[in-house]
């Protein structure tokens, strides 16, 4: 006998149009599922690289020491972790950071590490007033830990490491106060003096909170300036494998007596928010797939309308009514193969065009371009959300189709 595939492909190449428009809504629902992964995804991974690349994987902040169990306010990590009972008392300022950090420097996942002091100020230049957020430090610790040489859009990051009087300016914040590189701006200590500083570079992290407000001077000048007792207000790490800072962080409370707080805990909030995006995204592009379904089901049933004697004959010369729903299965079968191969081409290409797509992004993000990330994942997902599909759209024609009565029907009896 003739094998349900063959037979499959004669119906459904006798019916191109029809063929023609269920591929279709396939490969339109593939592509753009892959698409709008790929887009919700660039951007999500740009804000992690930039936070990452500004803020370090994790920080070390103010020292604690534990007040009992039997106060009636819960504890700050009881409400953020979980994993205590105990209240705090909160004390501003790392004394020991250099002792801290030459211990965290021993675990494997610690790539590198900065001492940073940390304060807030107004700046003034020219007419221009802002408040900035102020990072004193190590210049060759934070040139490891973080990508900050690799963010300077203007001036030179050795103007800046060379000359202790001046500052890098967040790119934002320097449109914000009408500076370039070269220009002076001053800073209000907290004894209300006005101290003078030159701009040395303007740079960019990507994150439109850190450009706008951001300031970094020399270590021993933010503390003089901001007149703290302490040289480091926290400690920032850089880590081999980011996915374990919550681990290392909830370690290094333990071992230090500071508290901590992961990359992921710091920026729950905004992580949130992509995710959310990429399930809507997610979501709304199923059902286009979904009405692809819906059309091979119609494209599959009228099949078996326009194939009842074809099918009475086929049940005639032996073929089970499994041989039978086989040949409407591979029907579907073909479609979601050729959907799904020619719809994950179509996303790669829709993909790296829209990457190409000049735009001006200045809020959360910063960006001049759709940002994508090419991820396999995204092509996997599509085409099991297709298979699934016109699986379900094709059982029910070929079901149908196998309880066809082959004698009733050849004798001209209705469906």
């Amino acid at each position: 006998m003739t094998p349900p595939l063959y037979i499959a492909l004669r119906f459904l190449l006798h019916r191109k149009r029809a063929f023609l428009l269920s591929l279709a809504g396939v490969v339109f629902g593939v592509a753009i599922f892959i698409c709008t992964q790929a887009q919700t995804q660039g951007f999500a991974q740009h804000f992690i690289n930039s936070t990452l690349g500004s803020n370090g994987s994790l920080i070390l902040r103010s020292r604690f020491q534990p007040l009992g169990s039997g106060l009636p306010v819960p504890p700050k990590t009881q409400a953020r972790r979980n994993k205590e009972t105990q209240q705090r008392r909160y004390t501003e300022g790392i004394t020991n950071a250099r002792e801290i950090m030459r211990v965290s420097r021993q675990f494997s996942n610690v790539a590198a590490c900065s001492p940073v002091l940390r304060g807030t100020l107004s700046a003034r230049s020219g007419f221009e007033n802002a408040t900035v957020d102020l990072f004193g430090i190590d210049a060759p610790l934070h040139l490891q830990t973080t990508n900050l040489i690799t963010q300077i859009v203007e001036g030179s990051f050795d103007d800046f490491r060379d000359n202790a009087t001046s500052v890098i300016v967040g790119s934002k914040l320097a449109e914000i106060l009408s500076v370039a590189a070269g220009d002076s701006l001053q800073l209000l200590s907290p004894s209300g003096d006005y101290w003078r500083f030159t701009v040395a570079a303007i740079a960019r992290s990507g994150v439109g909170a850190i450009d706008s407000a951001r300031i970094y001077s020399h270590a021993k000048i933010a503390q003089t300036l901001l007149q703290r007792p302490y040289a480091a207000s926290m400690i920032i790490y850089k880590l081999r494998d980011p996915e374990r800072a919550p681990e290392l962080a909830q370690h290094f409370e333990t071992l230090f007596q500071h508290d901590s707080a992961s990359w992921q805990e710091r920026e729950a909030a905004n992580l949130q928010l992509f995710v959310m995006l990429r399930m809507s995204a997610a979501i709304t592009v199923s059902l286009i797939i979904l009405l692809a379904g819906f059309g091979i089901f119609n494209v599959l049933t009228m099949s078996v309308l326009s194939k009842v004697k074809e099918i009475a004959i086929l049940r005639s010369m032996g073929y089970r009514r499994s041989d039978i729903s086989a040949i409407f299965l591979w029907q579907g079968a073909m479609i979601a193969a050729a959907g799904a191969i020619i719809g994950c081409t179509v996303g790669a290409l829709l993909t790296w065009g829209v990457s190409h797509i000049p735009i001006r992004v200045r809020g959360l993000l910063v960006a001049d371009h759709f940002l994508v990330a090419w991820d396999w994942r995204h092509y996997f997902w599509a085409t099991v959300l297709a298979v699934i599909a016109v699986v379900i759209a094709s059982y029910v024609p070929a079901r149908r189709a196998a309880h066809l009565p082959p004698v009733a029907t050849l004798r001209g009896s209705s469906v």
